[in-house]
């Protein structure tokens, strides 16, 4: 899809129309949507046609091909609603990695969602902005991508039955890092607020950072500066293979410490092996125990447990 700038104020009830017609379209994933009214803040129309930029050659993980998408300038969310049977009320926007370059929208996009599914929560995908744009920081348009992700996502949840106390955050690698940001830099927002659905809180109610980078000043023990821990971050969930050679496990330790000196409730896991960008694939023990591990964590943290909305 090219970038395809928005010059009428006609758009916003077509917006809310999507969204609002969204909750009855059934299992399985509705269409995407866009998240910004007219052109996302700051896009200027001079970023290439969106494309799948892995070659035919292109490295499998998993045995599998991987969609590495690149030039992003329309940012979107993508709703993936679990059977109704299992449905718990609660939503997790997804965010995939790629270095802040690409998104790796299956590996660490779709297959997520689908895996949410499975325990009963709503998967968001989350389709921002890459690559970085320059003369702003490189999370800097991702970062208004997410708060407005999740804004738009507690806005709805009425309509679309989720509960807006359970709304959380996953991401990998450069997501990881996004994930973190919107969880120490909701009280101020990236961009001017657009239109009602910024009144809605873009606090992420927990996090999962799974094989999360960029989180420290090289190999710590400071954070990155753009991060800052207080009492009200949301309560996380870390796992890191520490072979991981893309990302320091060092990234993982003192995310994790600085959670526990402001008293955050936090749960760090550490595998000898798995090195990076496994996602769900693969039949190493790391890739498999990973999402145990977290449905455990949600289902203590009464994510899983809570009376799904009428």
């Amino acid at each position: 899809m090219g970038y395809a700038p928005a010059h009428t104020e006609n758009m916003r009830p077509i917006l809310t129309a999507l969204l609002v017609t969204l909750a009855p379209l059934g299992a399985g994933a509705a269409e995407p949507l866009p998240l910004w009214p007219q052109t996302a803040p700051g896009e200027h129309g001079d970023v290439g046609v969106e494309h799948d930029t892995t070659k035919p050659d292109g490295g499998l993980v998993g045995g599998k091909r991987v969609i590495r998408l690149g030039d992003v300038s329309v940012p979107t969310l993508t709703v993936y609603p679990p059977p109704a049977a299992r449905d718990t009320g609660a939503a997790v926007l997804v965010c995939p990695g790629g270095g802040y370059q690409i998104l790796a929208l299956d590996l660490e996009g779709t297959e997520v969602c689908e895996w949410l599914n499975s325990i009963g929560v709503t998967g968001v995908l989350l389709k921002y902005r890459v690559p970085a744009r320059k003369g702003v920081a490189r999370y800097t348009a991702p970062l208004q991508d997410a708060q407005r992700a999740l804004s738009l996502v507690r806005y709805h949840a009425a309509e679309w039955k989720l509960d807006p106390r359970r709304i959380g955050i996953l991401g990998f690698s450069a997501g990881g890092h996004l994930s973190a940001a919107a969880s120490t830099r909701f009280t101020q927002r990236a961009y001017e607020p657009v239109d009602a659905a910024d009144q809605a809180s873009c606090r992420p109610d927990f996090a999962l950072l799974i094989y999360p980078a960029y989180l420290v000043r090289q190999t710590g023990p400071d954070l990155s500066p753009e991060l800052t821990v207080t009492s009200n971050t949301p309560p996380t969930f870390l796992f890191q293979a520490e072979d991981d050679r893309a990302v320091p496990v060092e990234s993982s330790l003192f995310y994790y410490l600085a959670l526990k000196q402001a008293k955050v409730p936090a749960e760090l896991h550490l595998f000898a092996t798995g090195g990076h960008g496994f996602g769900l694939r693969g039949p190493d023990a790391t890739a498999q125990t990973w999402p145990k591990l977290a449905e455990v964590w949600l289902r203590g943290r009464g994510v899983l447990e809570g009376e799904k909305p009428n």
